[in-house]
């Protein structure tokens, strides 16, 4: 099993950049044209949250675009906090999942090698991150329901601090309620995250969690600093799930952009 996470595209309308300067459609175009090209063929994308920039009707219309034209495996999505719920629906409703619970956007995939629990931690116009009474009770059910199913939770806000000061102040609200509700289900072998648009890992409750990094710009790496957020652009990437007979899942982190090379491993003369 392969699966492909991507996450914090940003997409505008047609034609217009990000924060005036970063051109968000056509990073994340090449990204889906990286995934497309993947090889061996993945089994599904995931896109984990900020799908759009700004949560506009003609953004969701530019996305639903680019991955039709673009994607021919099934493509998963959830929320992030620059996405809109309503017109989250009403874009993407066509995709798996997406309009299956009345209220929030969180289902799960049943189908492969790894239960897939898709979450919603969407605040609408809000930077940080919730899960409130009923999703975490609809969590816990759906944990509960299959016990033996190793599982991976997909969610923009990550539960934990990364040391990158002005993130950590918009993780996800009671991050420790949500770590007790994971530490009693031992199935949950990997949280996979969004939202920081850079690659960081954490131990987590029984588990690993993994926040994938951007695909269009990336945010600055800045430890234990009380300056503002910045970004830069740095290579952008998507992170790779594979499951390893044997192992169980190991990720990879895979570049967008193309480099010189493959070339053979060959001995140099002594």
């Amino acid at each position: 099993m392969i699966l492909v996470q991507l996450t914090d595209l940003h997409v505008r309308p047609v034609g217009l950049p990000a924060m005036r300067a970063c051109e968000t459609n056509m990073l994340t175009e090449r990204a889906l044209r990286a995934v497309r090209d993947f090889q061996p063929r993945p089994d599904a994308l995931i896109i984990s949250g900020d799908l759009t920039n700004n949560g506009l009707d003609s953004e969701y219309r530019t996305i639903a675009e680019m991955l039709d034209r673009l994607i021919d495996i099934p493509v998963y999505v959830i929320p992030g906090n620059h996405d809109l719920r309503a017109p989250f629906r009403a874009g993407l409703g066509h995709l798996p999942g997406v309009t299956s619970d009345p209220e929030f956007i969180q289902y799960t995939v049943e189908d492969l090698p790894v239960r897939l629990v898709m979450l919603d931690t969407l605040i609408d116009h809000t930077v940080d991150g919730e899960l409130c009474p009923r999703r975490l009770a609809w969590l816990d059910a759906t944990l509960a329901r299959r016990p033996d199913a190793p599982t991976m939770i997909v969610m923009h806000h990550p539960p934990f601090a990364c040391g990158i000061q002005h993130m950590d102040g918009i993780i996800l609200r009671d991050p420790e309620t949500f770590r007790l509700l994971v530490a009693r289900h031992p199935q949950v072998q990997r949280i996979v995250c969004g939202h920081h648009h850079r690659t960081i890992t954490t131990h987590f409750a029984q588990t690993i969690a993994s926040i994938a990094p951007g695909v269009a710009h990336v945010v600055e790496l800045d430890l234990f600093s009380d300056r503002a957020g910045l970004w830069t652009l740095e290579p952008p990437a998507f992170h790779v799930h594979a499951l390893v007979e044997g192992q169980g899942i190991v990720t990879h982190t895979a570049m967008v952009e193309r480099y010189p090379g493959p070339w053979p491993f060959v001995a140099d003369p002594v």
